[in-house]
């Protein structure tokens, strides 16, 4: 059946079903509605991942049928025909291989095993096709458990108790499968997403089998060893190919999950005690309140450590030094009572050294790192680095070099400056919750700005901050690209081009008609700059804006928005409507675009302000006004600014990150008006130019959202976002309409 025809067979089903207000409506209706959507997720999921739900459904079926979703397998008679294992193994019971990945050993277990498996072959069938995930997992389920149950026998026999012991007990899941194929799903990962999710699968795979060695354990560790290190070639054509070296970033994640796997293993032998490969953890592990102590001092260690504090690298050092010390002191006694033939206690000791020897490695890898934990303290940092220019030095190397429509916005006073290397070029930033916010292009000679691009991130991972660019165009991206960056659209630039600018058609009749109304009510139009006007003039201007302010439910935004103090800039030109009575009805303020060698090539739009009870199309009037006058000037064009959170084509499907986008927009609207905004400028034809924001990777963005919104309402405190969210439940609850008209949404 064609899509066309589901679609009208639905519509025809819909229109057939009782009214929502009758009963049988309320009822019938929600469950046909609640099966519909979960019919369309079963499709989505037959679709894309075959595979995996084939599976996840074999494991519930064949629960249900054993009856092992209520009474634990382990316990049932028929539980050695299905499970895998030596014993199987040495009775001929070869096919237990295949049945035992279908079963959980309890009731309570179905769930995290159903749920794993889901997630880990979902990923990999995601990321390496139908075809090669059923191979990689089947295959790989079938090689870690025979290298598993191989050890065992090679092991046995040989007086290891846990070897022993292990090689007499069976075991099911599917476990080792999925390990496998996300080890070699991770080969597909972008850098430094494969770094991270290794590093996670041999930390857990690490502690279970050297602090609790259960069978499915070995299992899992064997499915890491085959897994990781022929992950590149299993993958195919869809892995990753960017070898890159490790970054500062990359060292202090690694220094960090060290740590962290210290921390995690005393938890588990203090949580789960048992006999391991290496003996019982009795009289190893730590008590409780050690591990409080513990505790109280790793986390504060791993804040520093992932910012790359040298005195958080400094105290780290120390415990694996303390670790290392009493490993080498226990070492020594130990060997001088075999020289001397004296007795001692040998319980726990294997388990000890491997504890420390865990330290040990972590004590190299941090000393290996030592170059990435070199961020000084704040107050040090306030000495060592110099301030950066002036703002009278920012605008001069804007006039020489030129900039974007956004440049003259790292002119004000709110932003800091990072100078690159050859004092000709600079990017202007703000640091706000421990990302460095650079705002649009480097400012910087033609050819140099991927240089000064290239050394501002690296001063950021050399501060322990988080750099991105907020509002770039496509050529800073394409830079931030080689650097492994990732990027998304946040605005969209609206240029008018004067050149061969003519209000003529019918898509200008609007703006037509501003202009003829206000010729017609003696509305003046002024291009002046605001400083020197009058103090009436200048009064009405400040009350324009406080009445604008006023009317909303958060505090006036900044960084990329301004408002009457920037107006006030002799450089800034402002366009006044003005009455014959001297009443001030609108205004615009428009800020320099350099185009290089101190010409002013364009105008870029900032402040928009109209009189509640005045002239209604003054914001037509105004802009259009603008342009003529800009272009007699010798202007080659005009910049509508960006508003943010839109943009004229549909975002691209399937991101996360611009679903987000579209979701902030939607809550933002009401208050700013964006979406409104950016229809109004459509009256004047303009051709769009995407801004984008650059990351580094996914896990940075939401430290940079509340970097952004500390940039943005640097003013707003939690009163204002409590109101924010009391009126916008108030405006749903109650079935408020929000005047979205063009005229009535002036920044």
């Amino acid at each position: 059946m064609s899509c066309g025809a589901c679609h009208a067979r639905l519509k025809v089903m819909t229109t057939a079903t009782p009214a929502a207000g009758t009963a049988d409506g309320a009822g019938t209706g929600g469950r046909g509605r609640a099966a519909t959507a979960a019919l369309e997720r079963f499709a989505v999921l037959w679709h894309r991942l075959p595979f995996t739900t084939i599976v996840v459904l074999a494991i519930l079926v064949a629960g249900f049928v054993s009856g092992a979703l209520w009474h634990a397998a382990e316990h049932q008679g028929a539980f050695t025909y299905y499970a895998y294992g030596l014993p199987s193994m040495e009775h001929g019971r070869w096919w237990t291989l295949a049945t035992g990945p279908f079963f959980a050993l309890r009731p309570l277990f179905y769930l995290p095993m159903a749920g794993s498996f889901a997630l880990l072959a979902g990923f990999a069938e995601w990321q390496l096709g139908t075809r090669r995930a059923i191979a990689v997992t089947v295959g790989g389920q079938v090689v870690s458990t025979v290298a598993a149950l191989q050890f065992l026998e090679l092991c046995r026999h040989s007086g290891w108790e846990w070897a022993d012991r292990i090689a007499g007990t069976l075991d099911v899941g599917f476990s080792g499968g999925a390990l496998v194929a996300v080890a070699v799903a991770s080969a597909t990962l972008r850098h430094p997403w494969r770094l991270r999710l290794r590093v996670l699968l041999c930390m857990y795979a690490g502690v279970a089998i050297v602090f609790v060695g259960t069978l499915a354990d070995l299992v899992h560790f064997f499915a890491l060893v085959v897994g990781l290190p022929l992950g590149h070639r299993l993958a195919g054509p869809v892995r990753a190919t960017d070898g890159r070296r490790l970054s500062l970033r990359e060292w202090r994640f690694l220094g960090c999950a060290g740590l962290v796997l210290l921390t995690v293993a005393e938890l588990v032998m203090w949580l789960l005690p048992g006999d391991g490969p290496f003996g019982s953890d009795d009289g190893v592990s730590l008590s409780g309140v050690e591990i409080l102590v513990l505790c109280v001092i790793v986390v504060p260690l791993l804040n520093g450590l992932r910012r790359g504090s040298r005195f958080s690298w400094r105290c780290a050092v120390t415990l694996g030094v303390l670790a290392v010390s009493q490993a080498l002191v226990v070492g020594g006694l130990v060997t001088v009572a075999r020289l001397f033939r004296a007795g001692y206690d040998g319980h726990g000791l294997a388990l000890f050294f491997v504890d420390n020897l865990l330290w040990t490695v972590e004590l190299v890898l941090l000393m290996t790192a030592r170059q990435a934990f070199r961020v000084p303290s704040r107050r040090r940092r306030r000495k060592l680095f110099r301030p950066g220019p002036d703002r009278a030095f920012a605008r001069l190397l804007l006039g020489r070099n030129g900039g974007s429509t956004l440049s003259w916005m790292t002119t004000w006073p709110q932003n800091a400056y990072f100078v690159a290397s050859d004092g000709a070029s600079y990017l202007a930033y703000q640091n706000h919750a421990g990302a460095a916010i650079a705002l649009g292009d480097p400012v910087a000679p033609d050819g140099s700005g991927a240089r000064t691009l290239r050394e501002f991130a690296t001063m950021c991972e050399n501060s322990g901050l988080v750099p991105c660019v907020f509002s770039a165009t496509a050529e800073t991206v394409a830079v931030t690209r080689d650097l492994g960056w990732q990027h998304v659209q946040v605005a969209e630039d609206t240029l008018v081009d004067l050149e061969h600018l003519q209000f003529r058609g019918k898509a200008w009749q609007d703006v037509r008609t501003a202009l003829n109304r206000a010729k017609k009510d003696g509305i003046e139009f002024r291009l002046v700059r605001l400083a020197e006007q009058p103090q009436s003039i200048r009064d009405q201007v400040c009350e324009l804006s406080r009445q604008w302010v006023g009317e909303k439910a958060m505090p006036e935004m900044g960084f990329t928005l301004g408002g009457v103090d920037e107006a006030m800039d002799p450089a800034t030109r402002v366009g006044l409507a003005v009455d014959a009575e001297g009443v001030v009805h609108g205004v615009t303020s428009w800020l320099p675009v350099h185009t290089g060698s101190g010409t002013v090539g364009g105008w870029t739009l900032d402040v928009m302000r109209r009189r509640g009870n005045g002239f209604r199309p003054v914001m037509e009037f105004l802009i259009a006004s603008a342009c003529l006058s800009f272009r007699e000037e010798g202007a080659r064009f005009v910049s509508l600014s960006g508003a943010p959170l839109v943009r004229s084509c549909e975002r691209t499907a399937g991101r996360a990150v611009d679903r987000l986008l579209d979701r902030l927009s939607s809550l933002m609207e009401p208050y700013y008006g964006f979406r409104s905004l950016h229809a109004f400028k459509a009256k004047f034809q303009p051709r769009h130019e995407p801004l984008y924001l650059a990351f580094r990777d996914v896990a940075d963005l939401p430290r940079i959202g509340i970097a952004l919104g500390r940039a943005y309402l640097p003013d707003a405190g939690l009163k204002d976002f409590a109101k924010l969210a009391l009126r916008r439940q108030r405006t749903v609850g109650g079935g408020v309409v929000v005047d979205r008209s063009a005229a009535g949404t002036p920044r």
